[in-house]
């Protein structure tokens, strides 16, 4: 048997081709079938069995487009009440799959009905398990998802079910979760690549705390999570459509500046600094990266008319694939090329990029604001001197406290402050973004911690 690694970056989540002989099982796909589609016919297998590990809060699935695309057998916890046809599983029950087999495991914590599957050989013995938000590497999967009324109900069972998966489980059993590599479904940030029942025995703190001490732990550490997180849970109860990559429809100049002053949603795709140096005023500013759709789900005003800037078409493909695997997916149209072009003549805006030294130079000649857009317990952690923290997902609500003048503004890395500089700059304001490491502001005098 082989397990296949379908990694989606963005989201900080996999997905599983387990393939034996010519029979292939998917674990929790995301929404773009077409990379299944691609492994599996490498792999020369045809996929018999979908299975979901939970109804997904973090992402549109695929599970059920792509089993009715192969003709497979669609499989989710039992107890979700869904709008579709599938196969209900519940804890004991077995997936038979020819020379696969999976057993499966009710594993609440992250979702009431969350369930993980364990993957036997011939004889029985377990080789792997699918562990979906539960054990994951080093952490478990957060447990407020469903709403504070439910979340130390969830929290104790958390714990119990990584627990019975490493007393039931060998040492030596692999450990495939969902969530884990940069997701918000972690209740904390998860360490390494790969791992084992056995070496999570010594990490996780589900293994290593008592049931109180974890549940109090986990409670405390828990931070706000996207907000696009509430209509995921809906749409994969009800039954995704099927997805649209296509190329969205072409936006002339003329019409790009009407809906920009019209204030709709226009998103500006391109490199963080590129952006700063020239841009439309009134679009937002979205690099696209990995942290790209994670962020402008977030913010995003759910429904609203959406247009995106490019420089190629590629660049607009590829966001339009990231934004379907979070339910966006009416845009209404794309401008693609180069930015004085689109602009037809409209002056550009631009604003400063500087660095946590040159902040440190600013602060010494004169009064200076600093707008901290990390989220609370970062600044905690350590902050500047004096800055106003204000977390990106919070920004929009408080723009109207924010001073006039010179605003620098800063988070981690770079990326949240340059959407947040985006978001105020406007004329009268001089915005100067600070594309730089944090680590670099703890090397200065200008820090300080709560």
């Amino acid at each position: 048997m082989d397990v296949s690694i379908i990694e989606t970056s963005s989201l900080g989540d996999r997905s599983y081709l387990i393939s034996a002989g010519a029979v292939g099982v998917v674990v929790d796909p995301q929404r773009d079938i077409d990379r299944v589609l691609a492994l599996a016919r490498d792999r020369g297998v045809r996929i018999t069995h979908v299975l979901e590990t939970h109804i997904h809060n973090d992402y549109v699935t695929g599970g059920l487009e792509l089993a009715r695309t192969v003709g497979a057998e669609y499989v989710v916890p039992t107890g979700d009440d869904v709008g579709y046809q599938r196969r209900a599983v519940g804890d004991g029950d077995v997936i038979d799959a020819g020379p696969i087999q999976l057993q499966v495991m009710h594993t609440p914590g992250h979702t009431h009905h969350h369930v993980s599957y364990v993957l036997r050989d011939a004889t029985g013995t377990p080789h792997a398990v699918f562990t979906g938000g539960s054990m994951l590497f080093g952490t478990t999967g957060r447990t407020d998802l469903l709403g504070k009324e439910h979340t130390a109900e969830l929290t104790h069972a958390q714990y119990h079910s990584v627990r019975r998966l490493a007393v039931e489980l060998p040492a030596d059993t692999k450990v495939y979760p969902t969530h884990g590599f940069g997701s918000f479904c972690a209740a904390t940030p998860a360490s390494g690549n790969s791992s084992t029942v056995g070496e999570q025995r010594t990490t996780n703190p589900a293994l290593t705390q008592d049931e109180q001490s974890y549940v109090d732990e986990l409670i405390a550490g828990l931070s706000a999570y996207p907000a696009y997180y509430a209509h995921m849970g809906v749409i994969n109860t009800e039954g995704p459509t099927p997805v649209d990559l296509s190329l969205p429809a072409p936006v002339d100049p003329d019409e790009l500046r009407r809906r920009i002053e019209d204030g709709e949603w226009v998103v500006d795709l391109r490199e963080r600094t590129a952006f700063a140096a020239g841009h439309l005023g009134g679009t937002l500013g979205f690099e696209l990266s990995d942290s790209f759709v994670t962020y402008l789900g977030w913010l995003y005003s759910w429904g609203a008319p959406l247009t995106l800037i490019g420089e190629n078409e590629d660049q607009v493909t590829d966001a339009r694939r990231e934004l379907v695997r979070i339910g966006i997916d009416d845009l209404t149209g794309a401008a693609i090329g180069e930015i004085h072009t689109l602009a037809a003549g409209t002056e550009l805006r631009s604003y400063r990029v500087a660095d946590f030294p040159s902040l440190s130079e600013a602060l010494r000649e004169k009064d200076t604001t600093v707008l901290d857009v990390r989220q609370r317990n970062e600044y905690a952690e350590s902050h500047i001197d004096g800055a106003i923290n204000i977390p990106l997902h919070e920004l929009a609500d408080h723009l109207g406290t924010l001073p006039d003048g010179e605003i620098w503004v800063h988070c981690a890395s770079g990326y949240r402050a340059s959407i947040a500089a985006s978001i105020i700059d406007r004329p009268g304001r001089t915005t100067v973004l600070i594309n730089d490491d944090y680590d670099n502001a703890n090397d200065t005098d200008i820090t300080s911690a709560t």
